[in-house]
């Protein structure tokens, strides 16, 4: 299928040039994906660690075995297997 500009004058069809610009941008942008949800991954698991840091203060009323394992489990997210394309997001307690 071949791509156009739009103009006041109607679609103008890409030139060759521009139609190899473009699917290189297009390569390029598919070739980020991973890229892009690591990124997302790691900010949910950056808020998810942030809900539970009053946890891990020495003042803290209780610091259960099962919040530390919790927040490891988050920690160590990007160090799964698949990620990011695969992630097995831990339960918080």
């Amino acid at each position: 299928m071949t791509r156009h500009h739009a103009t006041s004058n109607g679609n103008v069809p890409f030139t060759a040039a521009e139609e190899t610009a473009r699917d290189a941008e297009e390569a390029a942008y598919l070739a980020g994906a991973d890229d892009r949800a690591a990124a997302e991954a790691r900010d949910k698991r950056n808020q998810l660690l942030a809900s539970t840091d009053w946890t891990a203060m020495a003042d803290a009323p209780t610091q259960a075995a099962e919040m530390t394992a919790y927040r490891t489990l988050l920690r160590n997210l990007p160090a799964q297997a698949d990620f990011p394309t695969t992630i097995n997001w831990p339960t918080a307690p």
